[in-house]
């Protein structure tokens, strides 16, 4: 049986974050026992390590409870977190389904825990569907004069797929009720990992929800992926002037505060930064409900 650790990621604190699961030793686990371990732990996503020569680089797998997916923002961080508490501080190469992510693993400033930087794959967006708008506004029961039309709708990708909606006012984030089924059956159709729902509180603060149905997760408290995805948003839509740095708060609806740093580089073709901290999850803690 393969040791399973578990952090909470964009946090200080394991009451706090996304939790993640993490096998450093995964080697020799199928895809079938990999699955059945992710469903077992019910965290929204686990990593497996299935690779390490100890050089840095390392083969990464992700699972939610329901089905393998090709990136995870939040056990990314998780995982070079816990592989730097026993290999010291330096950089990662993760190859992922969805291509190399590179993570750079520093110590914390005046006794914090270690602080992971992971950049993305190449990011884009596409246009969205007008029925398929409609459905997930419906899903939501938001309007379109809930939408910001300054944040025009777009699936945006740095790894994952993501619907991006920007709404209009906080409020509509804060009463956030949807049809899980139904949103779960678009989802699954377009093949988008999450829903990037987002308010620009300030400038360069955001606060965002993630519904997460094709996960079996109801919300995911912290999205290092979706965050990616919307850093690589802004930049191409022009709503930032790159070189730019951003923050997104996420999680605090349902008892999990968060915190993640996302920095936007020049260049059109340039990974996206997400950088947060994680913790060790203490056993016995019991399993949020997400």
């Amino acid at each position: 049986m393969p040791s399973v650790l578990r952090y909470a990621a964009f946090t200080e604190t394991h009451a706090g974050g996304n939790p993640a699961g993490v096998v450093l030793d995964a080697a020799g686990l199928d895809a079938t026992r990999m699955q059945a371990i992710a469903a077992d732990i019910g965290y929204s996503e686990t990593a497996f390590v299935t690779e390490d020569n100890g050089d840095g680089n390392l083969r990464v797998r992700y699972f939610s409870p329901k089905a393998e997916v090709p990136f995870c923002g939040h056990a990314t961080i998780a995982t070079a977190v816990a592989w730097a508490q026993g290999q010291g501080p330096g950089r990662l190469a993760l190859t992922t389904a969805a291509g190399l992510v590179e993570v750079d693993v520093q110590p914390g400033e005046r006794g914090r825990g270690p602080v992971a930087t992971l950049t993305s794959v190449a990011p884009h967006t596409t246009p969205v569907d007008e029925a398929d708008l409609a459905e997930a506004l419906g899903t939501l029961h938001w309007a379109v004069e809930d939408l910001d039309p300054d944040f025009p709708p777009r699936v945006a990708y740095a790894g994952a797929h993501h619907l991006v909606l920007a709404a209009t006012t906080p409020g509509r984030l804060t009463d956030l009720h949807y049809e899980f089924d139904r949103l779960l059956g678009l989802m699954d159709r377009r093949r988008w990992t999450t829903l990037q729902l987002v308010h620009r509180c300030a400038p360069s603060v955001f606060r965002a929800r993630n519904p997460f149905p094709p996960g079996g997760v109801v919300e995911d408290p912290a999205t290092g992926a979706a965050a990616a995805a919307f850093g690589g948003y802004l930049r191409e839509l022009a709503l930032v002037e790159p070189p730019a740095q951003i923050t997104i708060h996420q999680g605090g609806e349902i008892g999990r505060p968060s915190v993640l740093v996302v920095d936007i580089p020049a260049g059109a073709n340039s990974g996206i930064r997400v950088s947060g901290t994680a913790v060790a999850i203490p056993l016995g803690e019991p399993r949020p409900e997400v």
